[in-house]
């Protein structure tokens, strides 16, 4: 065999990543909030670009882009469906490349998603009234620093002891306790120990009592101080708070020489104190979600799908002003200007594909969805993203990316779109498979419903699970049941033989 060099023509296609292409792969696994800050930087960037702020569109160019209606199949058992309780009643995307990680099925399934077990979040059957109040208007509030330093300044008089409540005041954890022992406190500001602890204990009594507070132990051995209840029978169940939170009630009313009734006393005074005297201060304010897509029955029984208009960043390409520039600029300015119009033609195209690809994946979601939406928790079916890329035509990563970050708002409430992807369970009497949540939610059930003379067990819950047709093991029931926070049988035993 000959061995040299050789010149040879090969025709073979590859997929190119352009700027463009990553651009709208980014915009798709956006989320709204995302969306808009990026938008905001192309409209500071691009001269071209400026908002759309027309809102009397005709109502057909808009639901040409922003609506679509859905017609769901009958899944499953219609009798089923009849005994719950009922509500009112593609072309080739640019995005669909074989690039990205693909989403992990069961993954929604094990943790707790926004609006579980169908609670509702604003579920409502339209969304036509704004029904926020004026509660949501909160006046802002002093941080904890602030107020405590306040008090300070009106509670010491010496500058040495202010100095010492401000090193204190520096040292809070977000819970209101100490991070730091007060023997390096006073190593470090060169003081008697004495002194230190004396401005501690007297800070401890600011408002709200129990900060500054070494352990749990101290924070409500002040607080009870306060309202003079720390007598030996509590201070000893401070003590011994471990044996109180496992629930080993004899051993704890033995310690303290109490009864039964004592004993539930004491209980209830413990609960009524504050733990982190310092959570309600600096916390963050809750973060409402804001649904991507809107979801409304038609008149016909099919589901109105729709985009949020507050959430969907609209934009225009100047292009007279591009015609005006471009008569009379140079060759080097004519080039700038080209490269800003294809760029803001691009950005348009990449947010209609986006609303197009997330509208098309969120139909097919709530068409096999259905009866999840009408009927509840109970009849959500396993779904993963194979699923759904194969009915709308689209790669697994594509749907995942759509699925990301994005919420609809459904009668049920408000949902993560990814909440509706769970695994499947296979059922022991061979028909249908049963979703993961639904599973998660008929334990809950179980465990709600138990009476306290008949805890049941991790067995117990397979058998009553099986009896109900659903084949599943010990383990995963134990997987299942810490995700939902439920103790062991043996702690809520403990909990449910302590009167209410």
């Amino acid at each position: 065999m000959a061995i040299g060099l050789r010149l040879d023509l090969r025709q073979s296609q590859t997929l190119i990543m352009t700027p463009q292409l990553r651009q709208a792969i980014k915009l798709l696994q956006f989320s709204n909030m995302e969306v808009n800050a990026f938008v905001e930087e192309e409209l500071e960037r691009n001269p071209l670009l400026e908002r759309d702020e027309r809102t009397d569109l005709p109502d057909a160019e808009r639901a040409a882009i922003d609506q679509i209606a859905v017609r769901a199949e009958p899944v499953g058992d219609s009798a089923d469906h009849a005994r719950a309780d009922t509500l009112p009643t593609s072309e080739a995307s640019p995005l669909d490349a074989d690039h990205a990680e693909t989403y992990d099925p069961g993954g929604p399934s094990d943790g707790e998603a926004y609006g579980h077990s169908g609670e509702s979040h604003g579920g409502r059957h339209d969304f036509s009234d704004d029904d926020r109040g004026i509660d949501d208007l909160v006046a802002q509030r002093r941080s904890l620093r602030e107020h405590v330093g306040e008090q300070l300044r009106l509670g010491f008089d010496d500058p040495v002891d202010r100095m010492i409540g401000a090193h204190l005041i520096a040292l809070l954890c977000p819970a209101g306790r100490l991070t730091a022992d007060p023997a390096a406190i006073a190593t470090a500001m060169n003081l008697p120990l004495e002194r230190i602890e004396a401005v501690r204990a007297k800070m401890m009594r600011f408002d709200p009592v129990g900060l500054f507070a070494r352990d749990l132990k101290e924070c409500l051995a002040v607080q009870l101080a306060e309202r003079n209840r720390l007598d030996p029978a509590m201070a000893t169940l401070l003590d011994n708070l471990p044996l109180l939170a496992a629930r080993d009630l004899r051993k704890v009313m033995a310690l303290c020489g109490v009864d039964a009734a004592d004993m539930h006393d004491m209980i209830a005074e413990i609960r009524a104190l504050d733990p982190k005297p310092a959570a309600g201060f600096d916390a963050e304010m809750p973060v409402s979600v804001v649904p991507d897509v809107l979801m409304r029955a038609g008149p016909g029984g099919e589901w109105i799908l729709e985009l949020n208009p507050e959430t969907m960043p609209r934009v225009l390409v100047n292009e007279s002003f591009y015609a005006r520039v471009t008569l009379r600029a140079d060759k080097a300015e004519r080039s700038f200007m080209n490269e800003q119009l294809q760029s803001a033609n691009w950005l348009l195209k990449s947010l209609h594909q986006r609303a197009h690809t997330i509208l098309k994946v969120a139909a097919e979601i709530v068409r096999q969805q259905d009866a999840f939406v009408r009927h509840g928790v109970g009849h959500l079916r396993p779904l993963i993203l194979r699923d759904i890329a194969a009915a709308v035509e689209m790669h697994e990563s594509t749907v995942s990316r759509v699925t990301a970050n994005k919420y609809i708002a459904t009668p049920r409430g408000t949902f993560e779109l990814k909440y509706f992807f769970t695994t499947a369970i296979a059922s022991s009497s061979g028909g249908a498979a049963h979703s993961a949540e639904t599973v998660r939610q008929r334990i809950r059930v179980l465990v709600d419903q138990e009476k306290p003379e008949a805890i049941l067990s991790d067995d117990a819950l397979v058998a009553g699970l099986r009896a109900e047709g659903v084949d599943i093991a010990r383990r995963t029931v134990a997987k299942y049941r810490d995700a939902l926070r439920i103790p062991s049988s043996v702690q809520r035993k403990r909990e449910k033989s302590v009167p209410a």
